[in-house]
């Protein structure tokens, strides 16, 4: 409703499009422009505007929508994409011996700013959305005065008709409706996205890697149909084998006629995935970031902070980077990986003169909250893995069963049938 009646009063008037494009580092020492993101300041009026059409068009999107793209749908999260993903993974390994996973993690080169406005609205209406909202959407990323502002120096003004601005809210939805039907042609192969973290998974069996290669043939044929570029320099490719017995000569991955890196672990939506699914790497790197925040909280004890703050600053700032996608890697990590941990929180603890959750009540929790919204949840990818056995409130849930110890080791044991 809003739509259609706010929509022309906002969509005629160009000072609400209207943006300043400030370029923030993605590293600490930017070196060229490729290190900068542009991010958009608008309107704050527009800003509220945008949340309005953006919880619209979620609730009015179809559930028959791409399964694995987990952004901006209820019930979905990053760690619903990695747990497919990883699923994917270790259900493919335990089917055969010599099974193996290849995974090619893509990167596009400024992905928000090469949408087709046009092209977006003909797929928005593909998906049933109203007419004026899609026009109103068109009329909105089209005909946009930008400039840039760094320090106290400010370029003229451009109008821009192509894009979706970065920091804008309604931004990362268009996006991923902008990349709905890029999902995959084959039984063995999988498209995982999340917004614009895309990751191509080929089941690979027998050897025969070709369905892998065709679908990232495919992805590059739909990359152009859709004004997308692949930033070959960026993307990499993780292969997950556990046999140990054979040597196996790989196909390289090209695009562009590109050779794509190959490597050992790869940072996909903040988690570290290892070739050989093992969370050293990811845990070390927690540990350290956590460890480096314990700093801030004892000059915080310095001022005298009661208990309760020490608290809140701990609940924020550390807890919050320790429990990050817990349910995925957490279950599945060694001893040692959790006493490391563990050690701070309990140093944590001495500093608040708290009690403070320990990491393994916080796991189980989590995989009991995440796994009873799965199961409630029949459009999810991962429902059909669970099956209530009681039909109480408390009641277990069970996981499908294994024959190896790989998927028997991903879950908590609450949830598995034994």
């Amino acid at each position: 409703m809003y739509t259609t009646r706010s929509g022309p009063s906002v969509q005629n008037e160009a000072i609400f499009k209207q943006s300043t494009i400030v370029p923030v580092p993605k590293k600490p020492r930017p070196s060229n422009l490729s290190d900068y993101r542009p991010v958009a300041l608008t309107l704050a009026v527009m800003k509220c505007f945008e949340k309005l059409v953006r919880d619209f068009i979620t609730s009015s999107l179809p559930a028959s929508m791409d399964p694995l793209q987990f952004a901006y749908l209820h019930n979905r999260s990053t760690d619903d994409a990695i747990a497919h993903l990883l699923h994917t993974t270790l259900t493919h390994l335990d089917e055969g011996r010599g099974n193996y996973v290849k995974m090619l993690f893509v990167d596009y080169s400024s992905a928000f700013n090469t949408i087709i406005p046009s092209l977006l609205t003909t797929k928005l209406g593909d998906l049933g959305l109203h007419t004026s909202l899609c026009d109103w959407i068109s009329n909105f990323l089209t005909d946009r005065p930008q400039s840039v502002q760094v320090g106290n120096c400010a370029s003229s003004t451009l109008t821009l008709s192509t894009g979706a601005p970065q920091g804008c809210v309604l931004s990362p939805l268009l996006y991923s409706l902008y990349t709905y039907d890029c999902t995959a042609t084959s039984s063995s192969t999988i498209i995982v996205k999340f917004v614009d973290d895309t990751v191509v998974m080929g089941l690979i069996s027998d050897n025969d890697e070709r369905a892998y290669l065709e679908e990232i043939k495919h992805l590059e044929n739909w990359c152009q149909e859709n004004n997308l570029l692949l930033n070959v320099n960026k993307a990499k490719e993780l292969i997950v084998d556990c046999s140990k017995k054979q040597e196996r000569h790989y196909q390289p991955v090209r695009i562009s006629g590109t050779m794509v890196e190959r490597v050992d672990s790869f940072r996909y939506l903040g988690v570290h995935i290892s070739h050989d699914l093992s969370w050293s790497r990811h845990t070390n790197s927690l540990a350290k970031k956590a460890r480096q925040r314990l700093y801030h909280l004892r000059r915080l004890r310095n001022f005298r902070l009661p208990s309760k703050v020490l608290q809140n600053f701990y609940t924020c700032t550390i807890e919050s980077i320790l429990t990050g996608n817990i349910t995925v890697w957490f279950g599945n990590s060694t001893k040692q990986d959790r006493r490391a941990l563990q050690r701070v929180v309990l140093s944590a603890e001495r500093i608040t003169h708290t009690e403070l959750l320990d990491l393994q009540t916080i796991y189980y929790k989590r995989c009991q909250t995440k796994a009873r919204k799965i199961v409630k949840d029949p459009t999810h990818p991962n429902n059909r893995l669970f099956s209530l056995l009681r039909m109480t409130e408390s009641g277990p849930l069970t996981l499908v069963k294994s024959p190896t110890k790989y998927l028997r080791t991903l879950t908590a044991p609450e949830f598995t049938s034994g």
